[in-house]
Formats: C-alpha cells, structure tokens, sequence
C-alpha cells in the first residue's frame, strides 16, 4: 500500500514539473507577443512600391517589372504592378487604386505623357513619390526623379548607321508613337541627324508602338510607295510589324530600324536575308534596378540622382552574338 501511495506522488512531481516544459513548447501569450511585435517592426520598416507601365504585353516592360521587382524585394519591400494595357484612362484609374492601397511610391510608364497630369496631381497630393521611369510625362516638376534610355541619342545612332549604308540619301518612312516621349525622342534624333544628307521622309504613321498598329500602318504605307530607302521605327515592336508587313507585301527593298534590343528582333539580326538592319540596345534590366535603388533612396531620405540616363548602342548582324538573342542586356 505504501509503494502504492509513494508511486502516486512521484506521478504527480514528474507531470507538475513537465507540464511548464509543455507550456513552453506551445508558446505562452508573452511570447507571441514578442513575435507580433517583431513582424509588426519588419511591416514599418518596409515599403509598398506600385509599377505602372504602358503595356505588359510589350517584353520590354516585362523585363523591366522583374528587375524592379527583385531589387525591390531583396531590400525587404514590396511591389504592385497595374497594366493599363494601353490604355490612358484605365492607366489613371489604377494609379487611384494604388493610391487607396496606400502605395508609397510609383514607378511610373506613362501611356501618355500629357494626359497623365490628373494622375501626377493625385499622387503629390497622397504625398506619394514618383519615379518616372522610360517614357519621360510632359509635367516634370511632379516627379522626383527620371531613369530612363537616352532616347534621342537612339535615333541619331541609327540615323548615323543609315547614313553609312546610304551615303547619297534616299526616302524614308517613319513609324511613329505620339503620345510616348521616348519614341518622340527617339524620332526627333534621328530626323535632326539624317537633315541635310539627300534624305527625304516620303511617309509616317502613328503605331503606337504596337506591333500590329505598326502591321497595318506599313502595310498601307508600302501600298501606296514603290521606293523606299529604310523605315524608321520607335521600337522593335513597330519593327517587326513593318516586317511582317514587308513579307506580306513581298518586299525586299528597303531596310528597318528598331529601337529597343529584343530577343525577338535580335533574332531577326542572326538571319542572312532579314530586312532588319539593327536596333539601338537599351537596358531594362539596368534601367530597372537603377529605378528601384532611386525610389528606395528618396523613401529612405538619402542622397540620390535626380536624373539618370541609360547607356544605348548600336546592334547589328556583326555584334549580335556578342549580346545574345535569346535574352535581354
């Protein structure tokens, strides 16, 4: 009986001594009070970036997104994108929903650079900041800061290829985005550096930097012109839609610029019968992180340039391989 009582009382020792061992296992209320703490420190201590470009269907923009992305979440922050798909009023009712989702700051890719003022307004109001990125918005003093290509340095780049190749001049045809600085840029480059050298625009349309915009405009515009010395165009997307259109029409003739450094056009270069002189590279990948280092600094209070323009150069069938087809620089 004794032994019995005795083995009783060890049971209960061992279970009040194991069971704050338990306790401790589980977690106690204090310490999970510590843990929310430290996340809800971490939460402060982040920022909530949004990206909003002129299209994600464009390879550009895509690559772009992801080198933001990832310099922005290697730093502990986080990103939103919104495609406005080209569309200028969608572009401003999604700027406002990031605004309601208390974004800190936007990378923004006008889809029109004048159009999107009322947006602009909005986000100085919400004391949001801007980094206006590629494609430069018409009211600058609302942003705080520019990364992009030098994009009028582009098209002189191309211009002067186009003057080796055709010394004595000859007619030229010109796909054209209006509502997107960068190709006006890029376009006026290159018009200024052909002026003077026996070149004569014979026909320009507006492809919004859409490939089949550009398809259909060229596939007029070869209709109606029996010579043409070279097409001009804003991007490669309008390049290969000119290039499409020339197949289409059975032309070989003449040969076209883009501006960009795609794979896809890239791949066109690696082709001995192309009609695809070359491309002025840019960098998204560059211009991405140096974006996302740029809006982590002014949300940080540091130091940063207010203006930062990319590198570009010229691509052709002779230095391709050197860049590679299959991916962007």
């Amino acid at each position: 009986m004794k032994k019995r009582v005795l083995s009783l009382w060890i049971a209960v020792i061992i279970c009040i001594f194991a069971l704050p061992g338990c306790k401790k296992n589980v977690g106690t209320s204090e310490d999970n009070a510590m843990k929310d703490e430290e996340e809800a420190e971490e939460t402060e201590d982040s920022y909530l970036f949004g990206f909003s470009c002129i299209t994600m269907e464009n390879p550009y923009y895509i690559t772009l997104e992801q080198a933001l992305r990832e310099t922005v979440e290697d730093r502990g922050h986080r990103l939103i994108t919104k495609d406005p798909r080209m569309d200028a009023d969608r572009q401003i009712e999604q700027i406002n929903e990031m605004i309601e989702e208390g974004v800190d700051a936007v990378f923004l890719c006008p889809v029109s650079w004048e159009k999107i003022t009322p947006a602009l307004e909005k986000l100085k109001e919400a004391d949001i900041r801007i980094i206006n990125v590629d494609t430069e918005v018409k009211a600058v003093d609302y942003i705080d800061a520019y990364v992009g290509s030098d994009n009028k340095n582009a098209g002189v780049i191309c211009a002067e290829d186009l003057i080796k190749k055709y010394p004595e001049g000859g007619k030229i045809v010109i796909l054209e985005s209006l509502s997107q600085n960068s190709v006006v840029d890029r376009i006026t480059g290159f018009e200024e550096a052909i002026a003077g050298h026996g070149f004569e625009i014979v026909a320009r349309a507006d492809a919004h930097g859409d490939l089949n915009d550009a398809r259909e405009a060229a596939a007029d515009i070869f209709a109606k012109n029996d010579e043409i010395t070279a097409v001009m165009c804003g991007n490669d997307p309008s390049a290969l839609g000119a290039l499409v259109a020339a197949h289409t029409a059975e032309r070989k003739d003449f040969i076209i610029y883009g501006v960009d450094g795609s794979p896809d056009l890239k791949k066109e270069l690696v082709k001995s019968d192309t009609l695809i002189r070359g491309t002025c590279g840019q960098s998204p990948i560059n211009t991405g992180k140096d974006a996302a280092k740029v809006g982590i600094a002014i949300l940080d209070g540091e130091d940063y340039e207010r203006e930062i323009y990319e590198e570009v150069f010229f691509i052709d069938a002779e230095n391709v391989e050197m860049y590679g087809a299959d991916g962007w620089q």
